[in-house]
């Protein structure tokens, strides 16, 4: 059957009626079929990544930590040489 003589027959609105119902079928099959698993596939990905990104923030909290107390007890040492090499050179000229 010819499309011009199903127009002939049913008219252009219901031939064009039926195209669009078509249409709209075959679009929600491709919605359904292939669009969908590939967002759920990357909701999945998007939840694993966010995880990484949580856990890597709190080993670069933890790292940031340590960091701080090294540098504290660092800087605690030189303060500490410092007071006691003033107390040497005090004693050093007192004894002189």
């Amino acid at each position: 059957m010819d499309i011009a003589q199903l127009i002939a027959d049913f008219g252009f609105p219901v031939v064009m009626v039926i195209g669009l119902g078509y249409f709209v079928y075959f679009v929600w099959q491709t919605i359904t079929n292939t669009i969908d698993p590939a967002v759920q596939e990357m909701k999945n990905t998007i939840i694993r990544l966010t995880d990484q990104l949580r856990l890597l923030d709190q080993d670069m909290i933890r790292l940031q930590q340590k960091v701080n107390t090294v540098l504290q007890l660092k800087e605690q040492e030189v303060l500490d040489d410092d007071k006691k090499e003033k107390r040497t050179t005090k004693q050093n000229r007192n004894k002189s």
